[in-house]
């Protein structure tokens, strides 16, 4: 019997042709900036564009005023270049027009401030510039001595900068530190920057340390005798125990200061009481510190 053939047979299933990947052509040149570690990546154009202009190659600004109306708004643009060129506007007003910029001198702030803590270090590193040029200037008393917080934001800032790792923006936040503890007035900067070494971050605490020390080395015996020899020395023995080389480190330089003013009035003229400097330094020490904070304090000017 013949077999009928199946209509519904499935069909003969045909190859389909294969793909062939297509290897693009690498150049050697670009092999080697990608294979070789010891290249650095190539920099960001826009981030390249950045200028950092030092404070004393800022010139004067030929329409001051106009800059002042267009500031604010410059400041608060989306595009970060813009910024970035608005902050150094901010830098010219403060260091030669510093009266113009007087009246709108807490919003700066608050944008610069913004500014310093957006992760883009080009950003960053130009606000804090800002900063210290505002400092140097005669708005950066204004601001310490003004109430309303924006200078206690400030320098946290800066101290937290001052602590990060990253070396590009870190540099430049002790930059502003050194400015404040040069220009500035050592005992309202003092009693600021105490604020600080108690903060969470031993970092902070120990950045904070290490410019009140500079603050400490700035004065003279009458303007420690009007912040408190005691409450100086009180402050110095609490960051001996600190955790942080740098903040025992600045403790003792604080207790040097101290002691070289101390010893240097006490020692002009006759003697008191028939008694040496050095035994009188050591009857102040013990009779406004506790006994092992003294001691302690004994042994530093000992070394």
């Amino acid at each position: 019997m013949a077999l009928r053939s199946l209509d519904n047979a499935l069909p003969a299933l045909q190859e389909r042709p294969r793909k062939i990947a297509k290897v693009a052509a690498v150049k050697a040149e670009d092999l080697v900036v990608a294979t070789d570690e010891n290249l650095a990546p190539p920099a960001n154009a826009a981030e390249a564009s950045v200028e950092y202009v030092a404070s004393c190659d800022l010139l004067p600004l030929d329409d001051p005023e106009t800059k002042v109306e267009r500031l604010l708004e410059d400041l608060d643009s989306k595009d970060w270049l813009k910024v970035c060129e608005a902050l150094n506007v901010v830098r010219r007003l403060a260091l030669h027009h510093s009266s113009l910029m007087l009246p709108i001198l807490d919003k700066v702030m608050l944008v610069t401030m913004k500014a310093m803590k957006n992760p883009r270090s080009a950003l960053c590193k130009t606000s804090i510039m800002a900063s210290t040029d505002i400092i140097s200037s005669s708005l950066g008393r204004t601001l310490l001595l003004n109430k309303d917080g924006a200078f206690d934001q400030l320098l946290l800032q800066l101290l937290l900068k001052a602590s990060q790792d990253k070396k590009f923006v870190c540099e430049e936040a002790e930059k502003s530190l050194h400015e404040m503890a040069r220009s500035l007035p050592p005992i309202p900067l003092l009693k600021r920057l105490h604020l600080y070494v108690k903060h969470a971050n031993l970092k902070v605490r120990a950045k904070a340390a290490v410019y009140m020390s500079h603050c400490v080395s700035k004065m003279d015996f009458g303007v420690m005798k009007e912040f408190g020899l005691g409450n100086i020395l009180h402050m110095a023995a609490d960051l001996l125990n600190d955790r942080l080389p740098a903040a025992r480190e600045s403790a003792r330089g604080m207790i040097n200061s101290v002691h070289r003013a101390f010893c240097g009035d006490h020692g002009r003229g006759e003697e008191r009481n028939g008694s040496e400097p050095s035994q009188l330094w050591q009857d102040f020490c013990f009779s406004n510190l506790r006994p092992s904070a003294a001691q302690s304090i004994a042994k530093i000017i000992l070394q």
